[in-house]
């Protein structure tokens, strides 16, 4: 059986043996001195010091001891809150706790033997809690500012969080929420703390924010609870509940013929919140708008809209016009019965004193090319708007690139002035266009426009290159070459095409259809190497067409096409010039020579120009004297005249 007997500080421990017969051994068993944790509650208020504590050691029975102790609260900061006595191990207290700053205390205690200062017994660890008190009330965490839209009931507003310093996993920080004003609007949860609205009445354009009471309170809301009150502020965001509204019916006036102006503002209300899309009106015009005479716009930086003229109006056709015009959000409405609104516009038309205008801004009158000159080709004439009178009208040209036409000045009568021809530059897509003036009495102006629509005729003939060069086959078979034709008329006047020789009894050459633009032209034998013409026709599909020569160089040709021989005539430059030149050059030198050898000393530093009688007509090639030029090398064609002898050391001494 165990007893155990605890004094203050001093475990001791009983032991009950069982001996023989039920008989029992008391034994003492010394245990080390650790002493339980001790508690104080917080903020006490004293007087101080206190005692908490007499501490000591078993050692002390035997030997004369003293105590220490070490530790925050100690001989730590914070400095002087507990004290030790010396000499009887008295554990005292200095000062009201705060368990907020200090939950709990640690010390080392060690006792030593005053004789000797050693260790009279093992070091402890002594704790000091401090008990917790109900002396912090709770505390609001974040702003209290919440949004919430108008107009619904049973919507999350927002939460609120608190806090509070006491010992947590107690009453102390148990905390119950609950409202203090507007209890007929809002509603909050007492445990979670969440605002709701218990009312579809919040409007915003009646009153856009709230403010509301908020009570926390700990020990679960209990009346001796410590309570801590903030305002919450809530703001109701927009919803698109009110339709834009006119503010009025209007009417305006514009000018005939004016166009690309904005004629009428049109102010608007809406009562939801300004610069957003519930705010911004979007105007349409539904109605008296069929032409796409007018257009809506809205003012940027205000909800106006603007009527503008796209189109110019015509008094005589149209006095005034009746115009609807309605205006609407973005977003669709919600929240209310409204419905959205449109104004009735009405735009006069006023008068305008106006020039000629042409029977139409622009007409189209056919011609065929090449139209004999003075030719009438019809009429462009004008009327006054207001008399339905072209009496004193004249007309004139404002533009014609070619000067194809002229025009009658009292009657807009139109003739042919120069030869019309469908393939001139001025025609595009076989449409040439005429600008005219028409001026009235009081020189009002109208201008309109007359196009040409140029018809075909067939006064093109098809034609092909009249130089060709046809070139040799390596493998020594006969030769052939494509003869391409063009025409400037269109179909029915161009391709296909028929190519056939003038010479029937042709037996060198023969020519068949490649395409519609293309024939072959086939050497039929052997040929020497040379120039060749060769007479071909060329129709058209209306078999229009003539004679033309096709001359034909037969030769060897470069990669290139080009005919080598032709190629070895122009490539001839100064130094070949110079080796053709150099036995003329030498002979002239011989001859110097030997006229001073005749002359004797006498007169050789006698180098003074000479007169030489005409000896015929001159050389082609002009003077080789020794200060004559090389002449250039691009110019060179006289070579060509010289004979095959020449050519022959021309080959020779060409560059390569």
């Amino acid at each position: 059986m165990l007893f155990c007997f605890t004094p203050r500080l001093l475990i001791w421990t009983f032991v009950f043996v069982s001996q023989f017969k039920g008989q029992a051994l008391l034994k003492r068993t010394k245990r080390r001195w650790q002493p339980p944790p001790t508690q104080i509650l917080e903020n006490d208020p004293g007087p101080f010091p206190k005692d908490v504590e007499t501490l000591a050691s078993d050692s002390a029975r035997e030997h004369d001891v003293y105590y220490t102790i070490s530790g925050p609260g100690a001989d730590l900061d914070p400095k002087g809150v507990f004290s030790l006595n010396r000499d009887t191990g008295l554990l005292q207290v200095h000062k009201s706790l705060d368990r907020e700053e200090i939950e709990e205390y640690k010390f080392k205690i060690s006792a030593f033997k005053k004789a000797t200062h050693e260790p009279a017994d093992d070091p402890m660890t002594f704790v000091i809690k401090v008990d917790d008190k109900n002396d912090n009330p709770p505390e609001f965490v974040g702003k209290l500012q919440f949004t919430v839209p108008e107009q619904t009931s049973g919507a999350k507003v927002g939460k609120v969080n608190a806090t509070d310093k006491d010992k947590q996993d107690t009453d102390h920080v148990r905390i119950k929420y609950s409202l203090k004003s507007e209890l007929n609007l809002f509603s909050i949860d007492p445990d979670t703390g969440e605002i709701s609205t218990i009312t579809n009445t919040l409007d915003r354009e009646v009153k856009d924010k709230y403010t509301v009471i908020i009570e926390l309170r700990d020990l679960k809301g209990a009346p001796k609870g410590l309570s801590t009150t903030g305002t919450a502020t809530i703001t109701l965001s927009d919803i698109n509940d009110n339709a834009p509204t006119f503010r009025k019916t209007s009417v305006t006036t514009i000018n005939e013929n004016e166009s690309e102006k904005c004629i009428l503002d049109i102010p608007l209300d809406d009562k939801d919140l300004e610069n957003t899309p519930n705010w911004i009106s979007k105007l349409v015009i539904t109605k008296g708008n069929e032409n796409g005479n007018f257009r809506v716009e809205r003012d940027p930086k205000q909800n106006i809209g603007r009527l503008c003229a796209v189109k110019p109006l015509d008094y005589e056709k149209t006095k005034s016009i009746n115009l609807e015009v309605s205006a609407r959000n973005e977003p669709d409405l919600i929240g209310t019965s409204a419905q959205w609104q449109s104004v009735p516009i009405v735009v006069s038309v006023s008068d305008v004193d106006e020039g000629p205008e042409f029977s139409a801004p622009t007409i189209r009158i056919p011609v065929k090319e090449n139209t004999p000159n003075g030719s009438v080709i019809g009429s462009y004439t004008a009327l006054d708007p207001e008399t339905k009178s072209s009496s004193g009208i004249r007309y004139y040209k404002v533009q014609d690139p070619a000067s194809w036409i002229n025009v009658d000045t009292n009657t807009g009568e139109l003739k042919v002035a120069n030869t019309i021809d469908r393939e001139s530059h001025y025609v595009y897509d076989g449409l040439y266009n005429i600008t005219m003036r028409a001026v009235d009495p009081s020189l009002k102006t109208g201008t309109g426009t007359v196009i040409l629509v140029i018809e075909d005729v067939n006064d093109n003939m098809p034609v092909f290159p009249s130089q060709l060069v046809m070139c040799e086959n390596k493998d020594q078979s006969l030769s052939s070459m494509l003869v391409t034709a063009e025409d400037r008329d269109q179909a029915p006047f161009s391709s296909p095409f028929t190519f056939s020789l003038a010479n029937e009894n042709e037996d060198d050459w023969s020519i068949e259809r490649f395409n519609d633009t293309t024939a072959m032209l086939k050497q039929l034998k052997e040929l020497p190497r040379g120039r060749y013409e060769i007479p071909v026709i060329v129709r058209d599909q209306q078999s229009f067409g003539r004679t033309q020569t096709a001359t034909a160089t037969l030769c060897v040709c470069t990669k290139q096409g080009v005919c080598q021989a032709k190629q070895s005539s122009i490539s001839l430059g100064p130094l070949g010039i110079l080796a053709l030149l150099l036995p003329l050059f030498l002979l002239l030198l011989l001859c110097k020579l030997a006229t001073m050898g005749e002359e004797g000393e006498e007169h050789f530093a006698d180098d003074n120009v000479k007169c030489y009688g005409y000896e015929g007509v001159g050389s082609a090639a002009g003077s080789v004297g020794c200060c004559s030029n090389l002449g250039d090398e691009d110019n060179l064609d006289f070579l060509n005249m010289l004979g095959p002898r020449f050519k022959t050391l021309a080959a020779v001494c060409k560059k390569t």
